[in-house]
């Protein structure tokens, strides 16, 4: 099917080409005649440009999540202009889908209803310059997909992890469980013994699949393209410092689709709002049954009352 932009460039060439009339080509290419004469009044140079920086800054995004960090700058352009002028500057990319054979989970993720439920962990690698192996511990909450933690080192034992999470506890408090894999820092004894003192309840995964983890593997993608893949690192502290001010961007400045647009930060705020509110209505419907159950009782009490008068 012939779209509207492809029957202008066609009567640009047949008026070029045939000296024929306005009307006569319009009829033949069927396209309407007024669309000669009136002059677009929408200028999309600067939607262009914003949605060029964004792509230089996230070339691994696409135009839903481009959709949705433009709104939370405040810009008021709806998606279908968008997402034409996306396709305008051929941002669009075709991604290979691996076929894979369905298997339903035997233990499905869900979203907490509040935070330090759940957390989940795992273990990343990249090289340095020099050639040396890095090894990254990363760990997020469930309840609003928020980094808590990405630890960098050229080795991490358990006992490092342990130190990690003690620190994350006296920060934010005790998750109930945590989700991990069935590496050997996860499984070794000193990690289960502080689960059992700290009354956590360690999730371990079935071997060979990821998918049962994955919010912190979606997350890990998302850290890798933007950090690991994006930069070349010399040094092991070079790495912390930029992965430290990029998990305050992430925290604060990247919506998920899953999260209803929003941030991890600014949903977890929203919940409190909708929770504060609703303890606000149940505290005021109590208030009105206990004043119904006053009311209810008065004409008992004022039987009584003439009952004792009578004796």
């Amino acid at each position: 099917m012939v779209g509207p932009s492809t029957k202008r460039h066609a009567f640009s060439y047949l008026q070029g080409k045939y000296e024929q009339s306005t009307s006569l080509i319009c009829r033949t290419i069927e396209l309407a005649r007024s669309t000669k004469y009136r002059k677009p009044v929408k200028d999309d140079r600067e939607v262009e440009n914003k949605l060029m920086q964004l792509a230089v800054k996230y070339p691994t995004r696409g135009v839903d999540w481009y959709y949705l960090k433009i709104r939370q700058e405040g810009h008021k352009w709806n998606r279908k202009r968008i997402l034409r002028i996306y396709r305008k500057l051929n941002l669009q990319k075709r991604r290979k889908h691996k076929r894979r054979i369905n298997r339903p989970y035997k233990q499905g993720l869900s979203q907490p209803l509040m935070p330090n439920v759940t957390w989940s962990m795992d273990f990343m690698s990249n090289g340095l310059e020099d050639g040396r192996t890095v090894c990254i511990l990363t760990i997020i909450d469930d309840y609003n997909r928020e980094c808590l933690a990405i630890e960098c080192g050229i080795s991490i034992q358990s006992t490092r992890v342990i130190r990690v999470l003690e620190q994350l506890i006296e920060q934010r408090g005790q998750p109930e469980q945590i989700r991990t894999d069935n590496g050997p820092e996860f499984t070794s004894h000193a990690f289960s013994i502080w689960c059992e003192s700290k009354g956590i309840d360690p999730l371990f995964i079935q071997p060979g699949k990821p998918h049962q983890n994955g919010f912190i593997e979606r997350f890990n993608r998302t850290y890798r393209e933007d950090i690991l893949d994006a930069y070349i690192f010399n040094t092991l502290p070079q790495l912390q410092i930029v992965t430290n001010q990029w998990i305050d961007n992430y925290n604060t400045g990247h919506p998920h689709q899953s999260l209803g647009g929003l941030t991890p930060i600014a949903f977890e705020y929203s919940r409190r709002k909708e929770i504060s509110a609703y303890e606000k209505v149940k505290v005021k419907m109590n208030d009105s049954q206990r004043s119904s159950t006053l009311t209810l009782s008065s004409p008992e009490k004022r039987r009584s009352l003439c009952e004792i008068q009578m004796e």
